[in-house]
């Protein structure tokens, strides 16, 4: 199934905009709730303002809510970040640390945002257990379980550590694709003859076809 997936999406990559790690953690943590479009259509100019940790610790309260307000939950995301810009100077002298235990110390920072920022930032292999990657893991089967954490650990045990970041985009891109949360493009889908849920969505080719996405949800 990964192998006809990797066929499908042989691009596959994190599709939020980032410079460096710390523009990627703080992409991240933008990103709930929300879609990557939105995030990447802020980030240029929160990143112009607030180059750094230093810079986004010392921000201003409202300018920083006005510039993220699209992303959405713009009040609570803005303390998550003065307080993430401050943690980040007072612990690891401003720069984002490159390891798990550390970054899931950091506020707002869980480990499905700590494995996005070591995967595409310091090349450090991790699952990254998302809503689609929660969704397409039960469906297809790999695992039963629902909690995060046991299916990083679940999924993880499938797959040979070298694999998980780029499956996680892999398996993260086929569920905003074609296996949507509410009406899968199952007579789309590549692994269709696999797939256990096979019928939980639109079976006729046509139809499905028509409810593929060909990019990000805006």
């Amino acid at each position: 199934m990964y192998r006809a997936l990797g066929e499908r999406y042989p691009d596959a990559h994190c599709e939020l905009d980032f410079a460096d790690p710390f523009q990627l953690l703080v992409a991240t943590v933008l990103s709930a709730q929300t879609t990557d479009v939105r995030v990447n259509g802020v980030t240029p100019a929160l990143f112009a303002r607030y180059p750094d940790a230093t810079a986004l610790a010392a921000a201003d309260r409202a300018d920083l809510e006005t510039l993220i307000q699209p992303t959405g939950f713009f009040r609570a995301k803005s303390e998550s970040l003065l307080r993430l810009g401050a943690a980040l100077v007072e612990r690891f002298d401003g720069e984002v640390p490159g390891r798990l235990q550390d970054l899931v110390t950091l506020p707002g920072v869980g480990r499905k945002t700590a494995n996005v920022v070591l995967g595409d930032a310091f090349g450090v292999p991790g699952v990254t257990v998302d809503t689609h990657l929660g969704r397409l893991v039960r469906r297809f089967g790999w695992t039963e379980e629902e909690d995060p954490v046991k299916v990083e650990h679940a999924v993880g045990a499938l797959f040979p550590r070298r694999e998980w970041t780029t499956l996680s985009h892999t398996l993260i891109f086929h569920g905003r694709r074609t296996c949507h949360a509410r009406r899968p493009a199952c007579g789309a889908c590549p692994v269709a003859r696999q797939c256990p849920a096979y019928g939980a969505g639109e079976t006729d080719p046509t139809k499905a076809a028509a409810l593929v996405r060909t990019g990000p949800r805006a």
